[in-house]
Order: C-alpha cells, then structure tokens, then sequence
C-alpha cells in the first residue's frame, strides 16, 4: 500500500517497520499489559525516495536519526495502539514533506551606502572612545 505524501512523492508500507512496546504514563492495567507505544523506523538510504529528497532528509532529520540513516519515530501520546501509529506516521510523512520542499536559493545583497557610512562612523566613534581610556604616557 502507498501512503502519499506530496503529489508526485508517496512512500510504500514496506518501507516502513514498525515495533511496539509497552508504554509508560497513565493507563492502569491496560501498561502492564498491552504494548500500545509504536516505535517507527524508515530506512533513508534504501527508500524509494528521489536522491535529493533522501539528501535534505537526512540532514533534516536531527536527533531522530539513528545508525545507517534510518529514522526513528516514536509515539506514546496515546493509550490506543491505532492512534500512535496513525500519528508517528503522520510524523513521519510531514517530515519527508518538509525534505520534499527546496530550498529557496539566497539571493546576495549589499549594504546600501548610507548603512555602510553609519557602520563605519560608529567604529571610528568606539575608537576615539578607546583612545580616551588610554593614559598619557603609554
């Protein structure tokens, strides 16, 4: 099954691996005995992903990404096991969405003339002042 992402980009369901585990946090019994907390893990490099998207993923990723760029996506915010999975995979699509988007290229710009003669007026006054903390002699 895909899951769409961006209009040209979706993600296969076998890309994904899920594990869940026990959550902790309230819930009574239900903790002890029923692994509601998912833990989602997506391997960059062996995704269907374009080359691009899997470049800015990665340096997107930040802390999420553990050993041989897989991302890990953990989700406990619920008691319900449908819930956190639905969730860290949102997570999960929202983040490739965001690598999806390039960057707008920075377009160089220049100190207008004005703002260059203010900032060079006021080093000449810091050092005049610096001047006048100095003694006679020295």
């Amino acid at each position: 099954m895909l899951i769409p992402v961006t209009g040209n980009i979706s993600i296969d369901d076998r890309e994904i691996e899920e594990r869940f585990v026990r959550s902790s946090g309230p819930g009574g019994q239900n903790v002890n005995k029923v692994a509601t907390a998912v833990e989602l893990r997506f391997d960059v490099r062996r995704s269907s992903l374009p080359d691009e998207v899997k470049q800015r993923l990665l340096a997107i990723a930040g802390n999420r990404l553990i050993a041989d760029d897989v991302v890990l996506i953990d989700s406990r915010e619920s008691r319900s096991q449908a819930q956190n999975r639905e969730s860290a995979r949102a997570r999960l699509v929202a983040l490739i969405a965001q690598a999806a988007r390039k960057p707008r290229k920075r377009k160089p710009t220049r100190p207008k003339p004005a703002a260059r003669e203010r900032r060079l007026e006021s080093k000449k006054l810091r050092g005049r002042l610096k001047d006048l903390r100095r003694k006679e002699g020295a």
